[in-house]
Order: C-alpha cells, then sequence, then structure tokens
C-alpha cells in the first residue's frame, strides 16, 4: 500500500471520528435538554431564579432558559409554544390559559403581596388609608404622578382592577404608562418622585436605591399568588414536556418548597412557599 493510500485512509478515519465528536456534542445540546421558562420580570429582578434554578439544573441535568416578560407575554408565548412552561402571577388569567387548552394544568408555587410606594413626603397623603381602593382615589384626587407598568403583566392587571374597585378611570397627565418591567418602573417612579404598584419581592430588590417609601400594604386585596403551568404538548408536540413537568414536580416539591422559603433579602422573606398537598400528589409516580 501506497504511502499517498496510507494518508487518505488515516484521514478519512479522523474524519469520521470527528463526526462522531460532532454528534456527540451536538446530541449533547439537543433542544430536549433545554428548559424555555417564560416567568414574570419579579422573579427575575428579585433575584430569586437565580437562587433556584442552578440547584435544579444541577440535580436534574437540564439547563432552564429564563424569559423574563408580563405575565400577559408569557402567557402569550405559552399559547403560541414558543416556551414549555410559564411561571407567572395573574389568576385569572392562568385559569383561562389552562381552560382554553394552552396549559395542562396551573400548580401553586408560591405567593407575596403587593405594595403602594411612593415620595417619602407622601404628598397625596396616601398613608392611613383606610384600605387600597381609598389610597387610589386619594392619589386620583391629587392628581398626584402615578407610574402603570402598562404591559399586560400581572401587576398591570391586578393595578388596573385596584382602580376599577375604587370607581376611579386613571388618565390625564398624572398618569404615566411605562411599558416597562418592574424594576425599570420603579426606578422611573423614583426619578419622577410618583406612586407605583410593585410586587414585595422586587421592592425589596430596589428599595435601598430608591427615594420611595411604602405608602400603603396589608389590604387583602394585595394578595400575589404565583402558578406554573406547563404548555399543552397536543396542541404543540414539540414542546419540552417532560423537561417542563420535571421544573414543576422540583419547584413544588420539598426542595424547591424549601429553598423558596429560605431565599431572603434584607433579613426578610421574599416569597412564601404555597404548594398544594393535592396538588403535588398529582405528580408523584
Amino acid at each position: 500500500m501506497s504511502y499517498r493510500h496510507i494518508f487518505v485512509r488515516i484521514f478519512s478515519l479522523l474524519l469520521i471520528a470527528l463526526s462522531a465528536l460532532q454528534f456527540s456534542v451536538a446530541q449533547a445540546g439537543e433542544p430536549q435538554q433545554v428548559i424555555r421558562l417564560a416567568t414574570t420580570t419579579s422573579t427575575d429582578n428579585s433575584g430569586l431564579l437565580q437562587a433556584l434554578l442552578p440547584h435544579f439544573e444541577k440535580s436534574s441535568g437540564y439547563k432552564v432558559h429564563v424569559i423574563a416578560v408580563g405575565t400577559g407575554k408569557a402567557l402569550r408565548m405559552g399559547r403560541d409554544g414558543d416556551v414549555d412552561v410559564v411561571l407567572v402571577h395573574a389568576r385569572k388569567a392562568e385559569d383561562k390559559f389552562v381552560k382554553e387548552g394552552f396549559g395542562e394544568r396551573r400548580f401553586s408555587v408560591m405567593y407575596n403581596d403587593f405594595v403602594l410606594v411612593g415620595p417619602a413626603d407622601d404628598p397625596a397623603g396616601v398613608r392611613g388609608s383606610r384600605d387600597v381602593g381609598d389610597a387610589f382615589r386619594k392619589i386620583a384626587r391629587h392628581k398626584a404622578p402615578f407610574i402603570s407598568r402598562g404591559d399586560d403583566s400581572g401587576t398591570h392587571k391586578k393595578e388596573l382592577s385596584l382602580w376599577k374597585k375604587a370607581g376611579v378611570k386613571p388618565e390625564g397627565q398624572w398618569y404615566r404608562e411605562a411599558g416597562q418591567g418592574m424594576g425599570k418602573v420603579l426606578q422611573i417612579a423614583g426619578e419622577l418622585g410618583a406612586y407605583t404598584l410593585t410586587d414585595r419581592g422586587t421592592w425589596l430588590a430596589y428599595q435601598e436605591k430608591l427615594p420611595l417609601r411604602i405608602a400603603f400594604e396589608g389590604d387583602p386585596l394585595l394578595f400575589n399568588p404565583y402558578g406554573i403551568i406547563a404548555v399543552n404538548p397536543k396542541l404543540h408536540p414539540h414542546v419540552n414536556h417532560d423537561g417542563a413537568m420535571a421544573l414543576i414536580r422540583w419547584m413544588i416539591g420539598k426542595e424547591g418548597q424549601t429553598r423558596i422559603a429560605a431565599f431572603t433579602l434584607h433579613g426578610q422573606q421574599l416569597f412564601k412557599p404555597d404548594a398544594k398537598a393535592d396538588e403535588v400528589a398529582l405528580l408523584k409516580p
């Protein structure tokens, strides 16, 4: 056999080995090993997901790709099959998402609450309001600057429902829609000396950077539950349903719930675990 033939054979074997290696790498990085999670800006801005997901990824072998948007957009992404699972906080919209067949089932994960924050000198006299409706009416009456998320997020949906309950149609120069995530809206409110509605988790993450203070809290209407839903694989066969369910099992299981409870900032617990025993039982083998 000539040297040329030997060289060609060795080169061919190298190509085969290289192709096998590339195939193995491609297999390891295939989409089924990635879970696409659409979630609210609050779970991202607060630092919660950065504290939770590395533990899930280490134990499961999955990689979670987080897309932090408002609840409305997260649900639209789920509806269109652009993600595998959603973690959001707008119960009526979540139930509708499941009822219309876009999601399989909603599982309770955790909760916190909303707070109304504003300038330290409280120009609208919101502190001491008898309820959240009274607080919102005072802001409107004084035409005090108010920054709305304006992005169809869970927080925006809650805010609109509170204005409606207060009997106020917010409009005029004092009411501005930012179309931004919660962290950015808090920064804008701080710069303009305005009031805004925020989830407590994001507030705790940002409070030390802002000239704002809590103006009103504690009304039962400010309760803020979070749910997680796998996108329906019957509607979108390409979604990573196994990965979505693995994440759900972990989030509502013992480790996920324990880590949610342990997540604190400035000595305060940001979210309280809220998994339901009957829902957890549904996911047991």
